[in-house]
């Protein structure tokens, strides 16, 4: 029989799989990909959040929907740090990676262009889920190579513990789920 978590987020209900982790852990699987109506709801109550800022910045994969629809409601550019280096890099930045939902490091990369429309602006990071804190760290080491600020941290949801550090907002907690 499939288990499911409902939550409830930016006035909008899904039903989450829950998903085994590891043999003491599992997770309710949170994805914003192809649900536009659960984005663009989750942008405007993270912008209503949010401080001033300048640029918003997100890690490759899940972040991008959300980044990308804050992007487009607030008029602000986004940057995303890249899974590896691409063609295009002519003087890339890489930082490892450990994430709670996948298997193996992972590396993000920024080019030294987007270092430098960072610099001396105002930085908004921004994350679909803040578990671990992993990812989060990781685009914190890549915009700390620009002379720009954080101005905050933001996730949807944070998972487990990641609900009671100071230094993030977020919409919704997400909980664990342990196995005896």
């Amino acid at each position: 029989m499939d288990e499911f978590y409902t939550l409830q987020v930016a006035g909008l209900t899904r039903k989450l799989p829950v998903c085994r982790l590891n043999e003491k852990m599992s997770i309710a699987a949170f994805i914003m990909f192809n649900d536009v109506e659960l984005t663009i709801a989750c942008a405007k109550e993270l912008l209503a959040k949010a401080p001033e800022f300048d640029v918003l910045v997100t890690a490759e994969a899940k972040g991008i929907p959300l980044a990308y629809e804050m992007s487009r409601q607030s008029g602000k550019p986004y940057i995303t740090a890249r899974k590896g280096v691409k063609l295009y890099m002519k003087n890339p930045v890489k930082i490892d990676d450990q994430s709670i939902t996948t298997a193996n490091k992972q590396t993000l990369v920024i080019d030294q262009s987007d270092i430098d429309q960072m610099n001396g602006k105002r930085l908004l990071l921004v994350d679909d889920v803040i578990s671990t804190g992993g990812s989060m760290h990781a685009i914190e080491a890549l915009v700390s190579k620009s002379s720009g600020t954080i101005v905050g941290r933001c996730a949807v949801l944070a998972e487990g513990n990641a609900a009671e550090r100071k230094d993030i907002f977020f919409l919704q907690t997400l909980p664990l789920f342990f196995h005896e």
